[in-house]
């Protein structure tokens, strides 16, 4: 929530209003005359030249009256005194692309005096929608008004909002006085994601629960890594060896559930990447890796997102994996905001992410590339030798272009991918990854059964 203060008639308060000097104010104040003031102060200003010249006292003042008005008006909304203080709220803060975020408004008159009609205006981004305006009825002195309106972005970012706009005018209409409140709030597009079904992809380990594996202590009786007793451990594992050597209680470490890794790697290469817009291939590969990362999450991984420019995201906790010490939802958030303003790299290979990947101990892996060639997808196999499993999600942006069938160059580089071990399969123009990601499932099926190449090509 965003608080900020508005003006005190003309001039600042001590919480972030415009500050300024009595001159400098009352100068603004006459420049906030509208149409209106400004015709009566003309009409006034030629009633009364033409009074004198002709020697008609009634018209001088009938002139003095329209001259006068309007510079009172102006003197009034200049002197007022009231002072109010506004909020913003969104709801949520994080969108998905397509969906509504609802954004409420909330004045406060926080002065002992009832305030007069209120114009209020805040700023949005012209791809969030029209920008909203709200008229205000007298407040009561530590009254309150709320409003609220909706906005909804087709394009991912980070989108701020305000700051407020508040216009004051007197009565009669003659003069209007806008102040800016300082504060504003950002609202994070991320991209949609798509429920993913539970099937098990290729290579993925079983055992202790979904997506967790048992890691044993595999040590003889010299070599055991015991710990000090806990109130509550089982004496049948109390190791005396240990317990003489340090003067306490030791006991063997037991079996423990370690959770399973997955790296979710994203090619946002300018080069793979044909084609703009919310349908585009680009597009498709930050969405289908949201989804990936989320679904794996929900399924108790510890998951990290990874580019081809080698930017890890989280970039610290367990190795550099999010899920094993943090709370998911602050990861997912984390890798979510990171995927909502994520462009295209100059990056022209992705061997900056292969040397990242460590080996032996990096789980699961699944990538979203685009074009490769040759070298790019010999890289890419190398990157299966560091990891547990490799599935591989291939957009051929030309055909998402085109809207044709996948190309023999495309074939070519599934069939150099499933050759190094990687599931691969490649993604037409408008395919959902619901389907493909129970293929991937499929594939490990056939695969146990002999097939080597698995799902479909």
């Amino acid at each position: 929530m965003a608080t900020a203060a508005a003006p005190e008639g003309q001039r600042g308060d001590d919480r972030g209003a415009p500050t300024g000097d009595d001159k400098g104010g009352l100068r603004a104040a006459l420049g906030g005359l509208t149409t209106r003031g400004r015709s009566f102060l003309a009409a006034g200003v030629a009633a009364a030249i033409c009074a004198y010249v002709l020697g008609q006292g009634d018209l001088l003042r009938v002139g003095l009256l329209l001259a006068v008005l309007p510079l009172i008006c102006a003197g009034v909304l200049y002197r007022t005194r009231y002072r109010v203080a506004g909020s913003r709220r969104l709801s949520p803060h994080r969108a998905p692309v397509g969906s509504e975020a609802r954004v409420h408004l909330r004045m406060d008159n926080v002065s002992r005096l009832p305030t007069g009609l209120l114009m209020l205006q805040d700023h949005v981004p012209y791809m969030l929608g029209p920008r909203p305006r709200f008229v205000l009825d007298r407040v009561e002195a530590g009254g309150r008004r709320e409003v609220s309106y909706r906005v909804r972005s087709d394009l991912r970012g980070r989108f701020p909002l305000g700051p407020l706009q508040l216009r004051l005018n007197d009565p009669f209409g003659m003069c209007e006085l806008t102040r800016s409140f300082s504060a504003y709030d950002t609202l994070t597009v991320v991209p949609r994601t798509e429920s993913l079904p539970p099937v098990k992809l290729a290579g993925e380990a079983a055992g202790y629960g979904d997506g967790r594996q048992r890691s044993l202590a595999l040590a003889g009786d010299d070599d055991v890594i015991p710990r000090t007793y806990r109130h509550g451990d089982d004496l049948r594992r109390v190791h005396w060896r240990s317990t003489a050597r340090y003067g306490e209680l030791m006991v063997r470490r037991e079996e423990q559930p370690q959770r399973a890794r997955c790296t979710v790697l994203l090619d946002t290469r300018r080069i793979a990447f044909q084609g703009a817009g919310p349908d585009s291939a680009f597009e498709w590969a930050v969405s289908g890796a949201a989804s990936a990362l989320v679904h794996m999450l929900e399924r108790g991984y510890s998951v990290r997102l990874l580019t081809d420019t080698g930017t890890a995201v989280p970039g610290e906790g367990a190795e550099g994996f999010a899920g094993a010490t943090q709370d998911s939802a602050e990861a997912a958030g984390l890798m979510m905001d990171t995927l909502a303003v994520v462009d295209h790299s100059d990056g022209a290979g992705l061997s900056r992410a292969y040397d990242l990947l460590r080996g032996g101990n990096e789980g699961l892996l699944i990538a979203f590339v685009g074009d490769i060639d040759e070298e790019q997808a010999a890289v890419a196999a190398r990157m299966r030798q560091r990891s547990g499993a490799a599935v591989a999600f291939v957009l051929d942006s030309g055909t998402w272009l085109t809207g044709g069938a996948v190309t023999g160059a495309v074939d070519e580089r599934l069939r150099q991918l499933r050759e190094a071990g990687w599931t691969a399969l490649a993604v037409r123009p408008g395919a959902r990854l619901a389907e493909l990601w129970q293929q991937a499932g499929g594939a490990r099926a056939e695969t146990a059964a002999g097939d080597t190449y698995g799902g479909w090509s």
